[in-house]
């Protein structure tokens, strides 16, 4: 039970930040129809200005700068760069935005080298909430849930019941109309791939003091958001969350299962009797396996349900 409920509640954690990390990829998305490669690095600057930011002046300054400064930039790339690219349609997107990732990473290695910062969880957090069973549960990570819950409220809200959201959506369907409303709507896709970008950045700093701030942790985590997006469906803000809670639990949960199918199996007394590669295959422990989860269930999606759990935007 101990096992189960600590799990539980590292896998909503963990579940969340994916969420809150996808979330600007989704929008950016689901307004623009621009699937960003760069959308990880922008986490990346995102840990990495929080982590200079805090060294002059703090954590909770950080917290609003860093995002602010990360949407700064990629407003810049959307109107000086993705925007010129644009008219030459998605692969071209695509190329820019893969090119875009390469060129952060670097910049990120020039200014802070290759070894990873020692950026810290604030102080007035660091400690213990509560405890489950001989457990403690840090109350750093009920932050990270408060803030990634505000988000996905915040989100929904601006999208679906403001006239902001609106004229955003209709931006993506109809731009000349919008465009005759009076609308300014270069400036309306400039500030989505913006506001996008800075959510990436605030993933970043509420997520670069939980994981490890390194030129690596765009890499690691930049496969696992186009593995939320397919499985929660292309443009859907639920379906992200939805997407992001189910691969943070299973990530999570394999971490824990020492055990292979044959093991389980062999406890109900059912011995197969595999040989050979067979064999092999069948007695690969569960936790091995956990990296590897995201993307057999990204592709049993496409194979079964290719607009993915909420997805409704054809390909």
């Amino acid at each position: 039970m101990e096992f189960f409920l600590i799990s539980l509640l590292n896998s909503l954690v963990y579940g969340m930040l994916l969420f809150m990390l996808s979330s600007g990829l989704t929008l950016i998305f689901s307004m623009m129809g621009v699937l960003n490669f760069a959308h990880a690095s922008f986490f990346m600057l995102g840990a990495y200005f929080a982590y200079q930011i805090s060294n002059f002046i703090g954590f909770w300054p950080a917290l609003i700068i860093a995002p602010i400064l990360v949407g700064v930039v990629g407003a810049f790339v959307e109107r000086y760069g993705l925007r010129t690219v644009h008219k030459y349609g998605h692969v071209a997107e695509l190329l820019f935005t893969f090119g875009l990732a390469f060129i952060i990473e670097e910049f990120v290695l020039l200014i802070w080298g290759r070894i990873a910062v020692d950026y810290r969880i604030p102080a007035v957090l660091d400690y213990s909430i509560f405890s489950v069973f001989e457990s403690q549960f840090p109350a750093y990570r009920v932050f990270m849930l408060a803030i990634s819950i505000a988000m996905f409220a915040g989100l929904f809200y601006v999208i679906a019941k403001t006239r902001i959201g609106l004229i955003i959506q209709a931006a993506l369907t109809h731009p000349e109309g919008v465009n005759m409303l009076g609308h300014n709507v270069p400036k309306i896709f400039m500030l989505v791939f913006g506001g996008g970008s800075a959510l990436a950045g605030l993933a970043g700093v509420i997520g670069g003091n939980y994981l490890i701030t390194s030129p690596g942790m765009a890499i690691m985590l930049g496969p696992i958001v186009f593995v939320i997006i397919v499985v929660g469906g292309m443009g859907s803000l639920t379906g992200a969350l939805i997407a992001s809670l189910l691969i943070g639990g299973l990530q999570t949960f394999a971490v824990g299962f020492d055990y292979s199918i044959s093991d389980i199996l062999l406890y109900f007394n059912i011995d197969i009797g595999f040989e050979g590669i067979l064999y092999d295959i069948w007695i690969i422990k569960i936790v091995d396996t956990g990296p590897l989860l995201p993307y057999l269930l990204m592709v049993l999606m496409l194979i079964f349900r290719p607009k993915g759990i909420m997805g409704a935007r054809e390909s």
